[in-house]
């Protein structure tokens, strides 16, 4: 191309210039930019009045929503409610007509008995005076009955025909009903009566709750024969049933000369609470951790069986519930929330939902949530339900899973005793069912001790004191000699005792320390060479004890290290523990539970509108950093020109910097919040990468976002000559870039290092990636930093649109800083890359290292 037509083509006349002006700008008839500041005073006053809006509105979207669920849900119970009592009405009536067609009968065949019809005429005549009878006495105990719950006609009429309908038109029925009466014949629903929307969804569950109340009064409030006939009926579906039994089970710590447990023998059974009790020190959540295969960083020995084969727990990992001590639940989402996801990510994909829904309401309504189930659980900072409810929330997150096998830690701890009786009657119905439940108790009240079917004492250094039925513990006690005083609870008696806070009787002539003998002694089980000492002053035969074989027992035996050899087993020990957890969590055992959970697309779906809900309800966080950003955007575009002899460098420079500050800083929530709760949800089977993936997914919208948010102000400031668009680009680059690094920083560190790094390491990195006489290395190092390639990126945007006599100036300028005009894409490229390679760092990091 000639000089001439570059010169017409790229420097045009100052009256060409002038038309090219838009409204509200100024043109400098020097300067190839134009005067943008009334635009960016007008995106300010428009964007911080939609934030405003969202920061004052934002829970509003959720509310408005759950309200309207809430709405429907109580229309559809107060359905079902008036119906079941409608039927019960209707009930009384026939069988109070039924008990008057009776006696009308006796009297009847009396007066026939004395005065026999001479022909059949009679007999047909009074057969049908008896039908007609029968009939009106059925119709006036109908009025009678209706009449008697407070109605008038109008209301009388109503029920007598709703009456009438529900007993002659039982396909009305038909959609709630579970199961058909008649077992051999499966009845086809219709399709415009398929249970799909939420109304007919929650008719189905309250129907089947009332109906199971009805059961339940009818079996005499769950005695003996209640039990019978619950365990009879076939309408109750049938959990699998898992018994395990241990032998010889010790534990201690790995690379030290410590017990944890030793010599535990015993079983817990399905249908039974199986209480855990001891002092402090006893080993009572270890030895659930073992049990539930959860014991990082311990040597276990002896056996664990699972319906008495060698099996791995981890086996029945689907069926299997671990209520930890802490109340580990979701703060910013909801009771039913938090009950509802569980339930939907660990039942079986084959239920369907009005089941879900089912076992949903039966949980909360066991637990008494059902006041607080819309309540949000609350964090520290934001207050929600009480602790006595956040409790039971806890309980209620493995019960929703339906589990065959249920651990409990100190459930009933920071509980009243209606609490604990409350959650203690649920448990209860949940053995009915066969599960098989053992929990560790604190000293609990007497009542509540009785509630148990068995209990496990365990004395210090975790050696069992009694196994066996609750009814049996008081009655062995006395058998060595201690009994319990009267107006004394019997747990409180015995964990003084053990704590040696309580001297046995002189009769007794026994120590504490010699109760866990006593119990090997009682039922056979070898002793320990270390506890063989004080046998002989015991009053037992010598044939009746059981000295075994010389077994080595880990930690029994202490020895002497130096200072170095302490260090260095102390090392031993470190990475044995790490090397245990990465190992337990990537142990993946033969699936025995024969539970098919949905699958990882189903359950990404879920995560998405779980963290969705999260994100709305912290509307007012995302809000601020936006605002933030605004007034960063604005201020850097005034203070840092985009010069067209440095291509705004400078400018650009600190924006690097600001934005990867304050997207990292907000990035860090993603993952460094809710830690874990994430460990007890991967520990329950669900999808590592689900969780992952769609916390990214949600997060994706502030990538898209933040960098128009941040331009609307810096580059109506700042008046570059790069286009609009390809400044965007490079900062949704830099920030999807620097989102990784903040997952790689929020996994890897502790909240308070992970902030002070996300503060340090976008200076530190921009100060070397902006070195131009630096030496080799540390250009090396600075050709590998994410500040750099941005950087470039911008520089060559802005230099591409320098066109004619700028070629030269150009030319200079990016020689002086080492950039290649025709790197643009390759820069973009190496962004993109180092975010997707921090994302995946930060997912193998997530999966890998958990904190004991």
């Amino acid at each position: 191309m000639s000089p001439s037509k570059i010169f017409r083509n790229y420097c045009p006349m100052g009256s060409t210039d002038e038309k090219r002006c838009f409204k509200l700008t100024t043109c400098n008839s020097n300067t190839a930019s134009q005067n943008l500041h009334a635009y960016g005073v007008l995106l300010i006053a428009a964007l911080s009045t939609l934030l405003l809006i969202i920061y004052n509105c934002s829970d509003q979207i959720i509310t408005t929503r759950e309200r309207r669920y809430a709405k429907s849900r109580e229309a559809a119970a107060r359905t079902v409610r008036e119906k079941t009592q409608a039927r019960a009405r209707w009930k009384a009536a026939k069988d109070a007509a039924k008990k008057h067609a009776v006696e009308l009968h006796a009297q009847f065949s009396g007066k026939l008995s004395k005065k026999s019809p001479a022909n059949s005429e009679e007999v047909k005549i009074l057969n049908q005076t008896e039908t007609e009878t029968n009939d009106f006495h059925a119709s006036m105990s109908a009025s009678t009955s209706v009449s008697a719950s407070g109605g008038n006609r109008t209301e009388h009429a109503h029920h007598t025909h709703m009456m009438h309908e529900m007993e002659d038109d039982s396909s009305s029925f038909e959609v709630f009903d579970s199961e058909s009466r008649n077992k051999n014949i499966k009845k086809k629903i219709p399709k415009e009566k398929q249970i799909h929307t939420h109304s007919q969804i929650f008719k189905y569950a309250y129907s089947q709750l009332e109906k199971e109340k009805v059961q339940q009064q009818q079996n005499k409030n769950l005695t003996f024969s209640g039990v019978i006939s619950m365990t009879m009926n076939d309408e109750i579906r049938k959990r699998p049933l898992i018994e395990i039994a241990f032998r010889d089970l010790t534990v201690s710590l790995k690379g030290k000369n410590k017990n944890l447990l030793r010599s535990i023998t015993g079983n817990i059974r399905p249908g039974r609470i199986t209480a855990v009790m001891g002092p402090s020190g006893a080993g009572k959540t270890t030895f659930l951790s073992a049990l539930a295969g959860k014991a990082v960083g311990c040597v276990v020995t002896g056996k664990i069986l699972v319906n008495g084969k060698s099996v791995s727990i981890h086996s029945y990992r689907r069926i299997v519930g671990f209520v930890p001590q802490d109340d580990i639940v979701h703060g910013n989402l909801t009771v039913e929330e938090n009950l509802w996801f569980s339930a939907r990510c660990r039942l079986s994909a084959d239920l369907p939902k009005a089941d879900k829904v089912l076992i949903l309401e039966r949980i909360i309504d066991s637990l008494g949530l059902q006041a607080v189930r819309g309540s949000l659980v609350g964090t520290v900072e934001k207050r929600g339900i009480s602790g006595g409810q956040r409790k039971r929330v806890n309980v209620g997150v493995e019960l929703v899973m339906e589990p065959s096998v249920l651990y409990l830690d100190e459930p009933t701890s920071g509980l009243d005793s209606s609490s604990s009786q409350l959650l203690l009657r649920a448990l209860r119905r949940e053995a009915l069912e066969g599960v098989n439940i053992c929990m560790v108790v604190h000293q609990p009240s007497y009542t509540l001790f009785q509630m148990f079917d068995d209990l496990i004492l365990l004395a210090k250094g975790g050696l069992t004191v009694y196994h066996g039925p609750v009814r049996k513990v008081e009655e062995y006690f006395t058998g060595l000699g201690i009994k319990v005083p009267d107006r004394v609870n019997p747990p409180d008696y015995f964990i003084d005792i053990l704590e040696g806070m309580i001297k046995t009787s002189s009769s007794s002539g026994m120590s504490y320390r010699e109760l866990p003998v006593r119990w090997m002694i009682h039922n056979g089980y070898p002793i320990p060479p270390d506890m063989r000492n004080n046998i002989a002053e015991l009053p037992i035969s010598p044939a009746n004890i059981n000295l075994g074989d010389d077994i080595h027992f880990p930690g029994s035996v202490t020895e002497e290290q130096s200072f170095a050899g302490e260090v260095w087993q102390d090392m031993k020990c470190n990475v044995e523990r790490k090397r245990d957890m990465i190992r337990h969590n990537f142990l993946r055992s033969t699936d025995l539970s024969n539970r098919r959970t949905p699958n990882t697309l189903l359950q990404y779906k879920y995560f998405l509108g779980r963290v969705g809900k999260q994100r709305l309800r912290e509307a007012r966080v995302q809000v601020i950093d936006y605002l933030i950003l605004l007034l960063a955007g604005a201020s850097l575009g005034s203070l840092t020109k985009a010069s067209d002899a440095t291509f705004g460098y400078a400018a650009y420079t600190y924006t690097i910097i600001a934005v990867s500050l304050l997207c990292k800083i907000a990035a860090l929530r993603s993952f460094s919040l809710d830690k874990l709760q994430y460990w007890r949800e991967s520990a329950s089977g669900i999808s590592s990468l689900a969780h992952f993936v769609s916390k990214d997914t949600i997060d994706h919208f502030n990538t898209v976002i933040k960098p128009v948010v941040y331009l609307s102000m810096f580059y109506f400031f700042s008046n570059p000559r790069s286009s609009f668009g390809a400044n965007y680009v490079v900062l949704l680059c830099l920030v999807y870039c620097v989102t990784g690094v903040a997952y790689v920083l929020a996994i890897f560190l502790d909240p308070g290092s992970s902030q002070l790094c996300s503060v340090l390491l976008p200076v530190v990195l921009t100060l070397i990636a902006t070195q131009i006489n630096a030496t080799k290395y540390v250009k090396i190092i600075g050709n590998l930093c994410y500040p750099k390639w941005a950087l470039e990126a911008f520089v060559i945007a802005n230099a591409e649109r320098h066109y004619g006599v700028w070629l030269i100036t150009r030319c200079g300028a990016l020689q002086k800083y080492g950039y290649n005009i025709h790197d643009w894409g390759l820069r973009i490229a190496l962004l993109i890359l180092a975010g997707v390679g921090c994302r995946v760092i930060a997912f193998v990091g997530m999966v890998t290292f958990q904190k004991k």
